[in-house]
């Protein structure tokens, strides 16, 4: 029966990770069309009626919390990750975008040293500085392949790395559900108040992307929860990187963006990188 679980979580963590990749192709597809910060506002106003309409019949346990600060701040976080990939989309392809996704393994490692006293060795330095090496074998700096908007997808790394921390700090003390609900509920509100002043006339053909950006990010979540609920979260997370392939064929169907040998280079890279990382985390703790 556990045998049976785990091959279900990996099963669901793909599918979680395919839905996230179809919000990057929605995503992607606005930022030719409209405002960013209009499509910002769909994929989490989307989230907080889904999640809402899912626990109405408990709403009043699960909106209780005994961490309401960090509950908000972990939303802003997710928030901030959210817009910094979804402006990067403007000229950045979505497997170079996905590619830098992966060094953030890496950066939590990084992070959880530094701030919560976890060990940091020589060898999780030296994939650290592997992993970097390859972000910029996909960045290229100083060359015409280098856009000053891949800044914005590692500034999103950064902000879901101490969205991360913020999570790991908390422990598990609280309802998944009541996380996912104030997740929706402080992004939404705080682009409920901003989305006015940037709104454009959409066009009905740019309804159903904006349905999609919304629909296809709380499904990954709602996956990614029960993934989680089937498989521990060390023996997952190397699955999450059928990302790049997923990407690399919504790129070729959807926009004709064919990756450079560098971008894959790179990639594999990161990967490697990352991969080590998992291995000396599940070794650790299974020592």
């Amino acid at each position: 029966m556990a045998q049976t679980n785990i091959a279900r979580g990996i099963a669901l963590m793909v599918a979680a990770t395919l839905m996230f990749t179809l919000m990057d192709v929605c995503a992607k597809a606005l930022s030719t069309r409209v405002d960013t910060i209009q499509t910002l506002w769909a994929r989490y106003t989307v989230q907080m009626v889904v999640v809402t309409l899912l626990v109405a019949p408990r709403l009043r346990s699960v909106v209780q919390t005994q961490r309401l600060g960090l509950q908000v701040l972990r939303g802003f976080m997710l928030l901030c990750t959210t817009g910094f990939f979804f402006f990067g989309f403007l000229k950045m392809s979505l497997i170079e975008t996905t590619a830098l996704m992966q060094i953030s393994p890496v950066v939590i490692m990084i992070g959880a040293a530094i701030f919560l006293g976890e060990r940091f060795g020589m060898r999780r330095a030296a994939a650290a500085g592997v992993a970097f090496l390859g972000a910029m074998i996909v960045l290229r700096p100083g060359t015409e392949a280098f856009t000053p908007y891949a800044l914005l997808t590692l500034c999103g790394v950064a902000c879901y790395s101490t969205y991360a921390l913020l999570t790991r700090y908390a422990g598990h003390g609280e309802d998944v559900w009541t996380s996912l609900f104030y997740t929706g509920s402080v992004a939404t509100v705080v682009l409920c108040a901003i989305v006015p002043f940037f709104w454009e006339p959409l066009e009905l053909g740019d309804l159903p992307w904006m349905l999609g950006v919304g629909l296809l990010g709380t499904m990954g979540q709602l996956l990614l929860i029960r993934a989680l609920s089937m498989a521990p979260a060390s023996l997952l997370a190397p699955f999450t990187y059928v990302a790049l392939v997923f990407s690399t064929i919504w790129g070729i169907v959807f926009f004709a963006n064919y990756p450079d040998g560098p971008v894959y280079v790179g990639a594999l890279v990161i990967v490697g990188a990352g991969l080590y990382v998992w291995h000396r985390e599940t070794r650790v703790k299974a020592s």
